[in-house]
């Protein structure tokens, strides 16, 4: 059985394109649950009524007070949550009809080799299209980005997330794993990525599974980070950059304080030597992330970081 988790707000105007491309997926052993953060719009009616049509597939809550973000939502669905496997899906996008066939056969195959007592997680690549899902816009979002599915050590996820959340199946061995709220993150699916990173195992999927819709309220969005104008708005808009990057010690510091007790030496020294770096004078932090093999994918992102840093 699959647990698939849906953090919905404000999301009438393509909720429906999404459940509607759950119920038409080729693997059909699944629930989906739907927690609402107390939407303003027709968002909670819509569900609901998906729910009374379907009482054995789909079950809906409302969050009591908005969460304020996403990734709140989606982290108390996770925490609460524990199936064989679980997966998180976005309001917005639409999932293409073998995308859960596909991610759970990678998953068994993982098992079968691992063990399924390992924290293992796969993810796979996205197409990312118009609002109304006529155009693409990119045929990889893998590409797109200058994602490598290869960067799977704790050292390359602290500073660099390299997946995308409504991609994602984990395991029931992950999902244990998944027992508090941190007292700091910069995403939910960066979080669940340090965690397979330190405990498990992660694998990336070149194939696309996600219609990734572009709009005004996307709280992420995709971009080209190829153009030169993408890298030519991050140096002039230098203040984000310096922000992101210091985002990742406080959440290298909030996974340390989290999981202490189960990581091991090296993991422990990695993560307390990152969180030292902001202290650090220029020269030191370069040598510093050069030394424990934190650094980014790419030539213009870690040259950006080494100016940043």
């Amino acid at each position: 059985m699959i647990s698939i988790l849906l953090a919905s707000y404000n999301g009438e105007k393509y909720i429906t394109e999404q459940i509607e491309s759950l119920l038409c997926q080729t693997f059909q052993n699944f629930k989906l649950f739907i927690c609402d953060d107390k939407s303003t719009d027709d968002t909670y009616s819509l569900v609901l009524r998906y729910a009374e049509k379907y009482p054995d597939r789909i079950l809906v809550a409302q969050n009591k007070e908005n969460s304020s973000s996403a990734k709140y939502n989606f982290m108390q669905m996770m925490i609460s949550h524990k199936d064989d496997y679980v997966m998180l899906c976005d309001q917005d996008d639409v999932w293409l009809p073998n995308k859960i066939e596909i991610t759970l056969a990678k998953m068994k195959e993982m098992e079968s080799r691992v063990g399924a007592d390992s924290a293992l997680l796969v993810h796979t690549d996205l197409r990312v299209v118009s609002e109304d899902l006529t155009m693409v816009i990119s045929p990889s979002f893998k590409e797109a980005m200058n994602s490598n599915f290869n960067r799977v050590m704790l050292r390359d996820q602290i500073i660099q997330n390299t997946l995308t959340g409504c991609t994602v199946l984990y395991n029931r061995s992950l999902a244990d794993l998944i027992d508090r709220m941190p007292r700091f993150m910069v995403m939910h699916d960066w979080w669940l990525m340090l965690i397979a990173s330190a405990f498990g195992g992660i694998e990336g999927i070149d194939a696309q599974t996600v219609l990734y819709r572009q709009h005004g309220e996307n709280s992420i969005g995709a971009k080209d980070v190829r153009k030169i104008s993408y890298k030519i708005n991050k140096l002039v808009n230098y203040s984000d950059m310096k922000l992101a990057l210091e985002e990742t010690y406080q959440q290298a510091e909030s996974f340390l304080g989290a999981y202490r007790a189960q990581l091991n030496y090296e993991q422990i020294e990695l993560l307390e030597t990152y969180c030292k770096i902001p202290g650090m004078s220029k020269v030191r932090r370069w040598q510093t992330m050069c030394r424990l093999g934190c650094l980014k994918n790419g030539i213009s992102r870690k040259i950006a970081s080494f100016i940043f840093v």
